[in-house]
């Protein structure tokens, strides 16, 4: 009898289900690819648990989202110590004499 999981080659595309166990995955990982591009994540189960999720690049990148340094900008203006000065302590460098 098959899992739940698995999905079916005589369904519609669009009624087959988006969770792949682990051995239907490799075998037709191609067509996991695709899937992922067309109707967005797959998830893979191992031994009947939530194991990864397949995602195209578009839709990986879009959820990593751009690094701006906004995240450190917020934290640092909430912090109830923002009055501290940051400015590093400049000493003067010695110049060495140079013969050209």
């Amino acid at each position: 009898m098959a899992k739940a999981t698995r999905t079916s080659r005589t369904a519609s595309p669009a009624k087959q289900p988006r969770h792949w166990i682990l051995q239907d995955a490799k075998a037709r990982f191609s067509e996991l690819v695709r899937r992922a591009h067309s109707d967005g994540p797959q998830h893979v189960t191992v031994y009947g648990r939530d194991s990864v999720v397949v995602v195209s690049e578009e839709e990986f990148r879009r959820l990593q989202g751009r690094p701006t340094g906004q995240a450190l900008i917020d934290a640092m203006q909430a912090s109830p110590y923002k009055e501290i000065d940051l400015e590093p302590e400049r000493f003067p460098m010695p110049v060495r004499d140079v013969v050209l």
